[in-house]
């Protein structure tokens, strides 16, 4: 049995020596700011041409909210990119959690039909997008926990943070 493991850490999730990083994407999975922008920056306009390749699923639409793709890293140290659409808060009512909750358990089915060993996820949904923090750390926790205790894959899991105040919401999720 592998062991499993889930740890917080700061860092930039571009530089990360991992199977899979997870991008906070949008549903086009064009680039964007923040991590997606970050993302599509370090590896290259081969991920660009990687993600137009992908088909719509509605005009102008990969990756609906709440799902997950895959393309390869290229020019990042991980060998693929898990680009995940989640929901802009609008202040609860509109399934922002559940939906915040299928982005973590659909990136964890993708990692493990991949046989992806580690892999690192950024606080989806916590920059722009405006999801509150702690509750969003509360759900990845949950979610991917709920993945570990039913597979063995992946076996090492980073939820990484750029700043203090996602670290600590994070760090507290998993103590929690």
């Amino acid at each position: 049995m592998a062991i499993l493991k889930l740890d917080v850490v700061r860092a930039d999730i571009t530089t990360l020596d991992v199977d899979a990083i997870v991008n906070a994407a949008n549903t086009a999975l064009l680039g964007g700011g923040g991590v997606d922008g970050a993302i599509h920056r370090a590896a290259g306009p081969e991920l660009l041409a990687a993600c137009r390749a992908l088909p719509e699923v509605n005009p102008g639409v990969r990756c609906p909210t709440g799902e997950a793709r895959l393309t390869p890293g290229f020019r990042l140290k991980a060998r693929y990119v898990i680009h995940t659409a989640g929901p802009v808060w609008h202040g609860g009512g509109h399934n922002e959690r559940e939906l915040l909750a299928s982005c973590y358990r659909s990136s964890m089915v993708l990692a493990r039909n991949h046989s992806v060993d580690s892999i690192a996820f950024p606080a989806i949904s916590c920059g722009i997008y405006g999801f509150p923090i702690d509750d969003a750390a509360q759900i990845a926790v949950r979610e991917i926990r709920t993945a570990l205790n039913t597979s063995p894959l992946p076996s090492r899991v980073l939820l990484v943070a750029f700043g203090d105040d996602v670290y600590s919401a994070l760090c507290h999720a998993t103590t929690s």
